[in-house]
């Protein structure tokens, strides 16, 4: 029998008038709810002005195949392993805090070039890599932190703003953990799965690129699995172009820290034209938990419900994506970085032992020099991930916390 879990949260309670749809996503109902949508008609059967009807390029990969012509796993070698070690030594003899960690203070001089064509691959090729190979044991907590920060430093200099507060003081929280907490804290404060052992659906994060640093992985279970955004959307529009307008249209997304309004309206599709230096292109930004709730963070009943078809429309770019996923083999020492407007990403149910607790590490990056267009409406949003973010303002936290949009007692 297996030993992995899938979801053990209890669901969060649906505010009047929302569907009947959760966090954990439900085959059947999707396809019911599909059936009874297509058979009362009257949905648009062309897609949205200006919007494509199939999308090309590298960025367009299936989990079964993409690996016969893209590998995209970097293995550090010995030589390479030491540079690093020197550059974390170079650092601490620095005596900075923790935010002042850039390309010039940890200083990487042959692997540079390696990690700046890495960052084209996200914004220009595949949209994702895994490098591997870093001696995690062999270094403390700190100085794992400072390898991750360090080397991430080369691929994308601005680190976003993942809190703004630590320990009850305002603060720029740059890092976050990725870990069980329900185990040793009051359950019924955690309002995200990113402090359980539940699976993750799919889901974007916040900003250009998401990494993941795995300091330990679980007993059992939780697989990282990511998929292309691009051939969800080409699947799609070729099927269902009425869902590429709800998904185009307005949305009322909740806003989980403390805010004027405790939602915010917009799409979570874009389009880009081409332009004389960038080729078209769409771009997805959402999580379903923020239109469903999860666990004690349930959606609020001041929030308008989501609609028929925006509940359809979140289940079909969940199982679209369970579809055409890949996982990325994510092993101890790993670091994984996605381009976050590209592909999004999944993780299946795990369970932890005494001896073995999955732990990742995560940080938010921007590289302004290869860096995609923000959406107008999504500009708010990076304002706040990114501007008046200083080095002397950076908090690295060296242990896991539950991060204000995932936390009820914020």
């Amino acid at each position: 029998m297996s030993t992995t879990v899938t979801f053990v949260t209890p669901a969060a309670l649906a505010p009047p008038g929302q569907p009947d749809i959760a966090y954990a996503p439900d085959r059947n109902k999707w396809q019911a709810r599909a059936a009874r949508r297509l058979k009362e008609g009257n949905l648009p059967t062309t897609l949205p002005e200006g919007f494509p009807e199939k999308l090309t390029g590298d960025l367009v990969w299936e989990g079964d195949t993409v690996a016969d012509t893209y590998d995209w796993t970097y293995v550090l070698n010995a030589d390479q392993l030491d540079e690093i070690d020197r550059a974390v030594d170079h650092f601490k003899g620095l005596e900075l805090p923790l935010g002042y960690l850039t390309a010039e203070t940890f200083p990487l001089l042959s692997l540079h070039g390696e990690l700046r064509r890495l960052s084209a691959e996200l914004h220009s090729g595949h949209g994702f890599f895994v490098i591997r190979g870093l001696r995690v044991d062999d270094h403390t907590r700190e100085e794992n932190v400072i390898i991750y920060a360090g080397i991430s430093a080369h691929i994308a200099a601005e680190r976003g703003r993942q809190d703004h507060k630590f320990n009850g003081q305002q603060a720029d929280v740059v890092l976050s953990h990725i870990k069980d907490l329900s185990w040793s804290q009051n359950n019924g404060v955690i309002g995200s799965p990113a402090y359980t052992t539940d699976k993750q659906v799919f889901h974007t994060d916040s900003g250009d690129i998401v990494s993941l640093f795995a300091l330990e992985t679980s007993a059992a279970g939780g697989a990282s699995k990511i998929a292309s955004t691009w051939r969800v959307y080409n699947e799609i529009a070729a099927t269902r172009p009425d869902l590429i307008h709800t998904l185009s249209q307005s949305w009322d997304m909740e806003v989980f820290e403390k805010a004027d309004k405790q939602y915010v309206e917009r799409p979570l599709l874009f389009h880009f034209p081409a332009t004389e230096s960038t080729p078209e292109r769409v771009a997805l930004q959402y999580g379903r938990r923020y239109f469903v709730g999860f666990g004690a963070l349930p959606r609020r009943h001041s929030i308008p419900p989501i609609t028929e078809a925006q509940a359809e429309a979140l289940d079909t770019i969940n199982f679209l994506g369970e579809k055409y996923c890949v996982n990325t083999d994510f092993q101890k020492g790993d670091i994984q970085y996605i381009n976050n407007l590209a592909v999004f990403h999944a993780r299946d149910g795990f369970t932890d032992t005494p001896e073995k607790r999955r732990h990742l590490l995560r940080l938010w990056l921007r590289d302004p020099e290869n860096a995609w267009v923000t959406p107008d409406v999504l500009k708010y949003r990076w304002a706040q991930l990114y501007e008046g973010v200083t080095p002397e303002g950076q908090v690295l936290p060296l242990e896991p916390f539950i991060r204000s949009a995932g936390n009820k007692g914020r």
